[in-house]
């Protein structure tokens, strides 16, 4: 489980702003649904880790299907 600090902490400083004014204006009723929106768009590093190497090893154009079947 992750902690508001973490989540907190993974954000663009721009966002982080932003963050806390909702954090200070939610209810607590509301705050699993806020915090679980604020996961979804938190940076884990994936997007980072597809930029530097992007598409290495991957194929593309490709398809089996679209290989013709030995007819004999």
């Amino acid at each position: 489980m992750r902690t508001i600090r973490d989540i907190r902490e993974s954000l663009p400083d721009d966002q982080r702003r932003h963050f806390d004014a909702e954090l200070a204006d939610t209810a607590i009723e509301a705050l699993p649904e806020m915090l679980n929106r604020w996961v979804a768009l938190s940076d884990d590093g994936f997007e980072e880790f597809l930029l530097s190497r992007p598409f290495e090893g991957m194929e593309f154009g490709a398809r089996t299907y679209d290989e013709e079947p030995d007819v004999e």
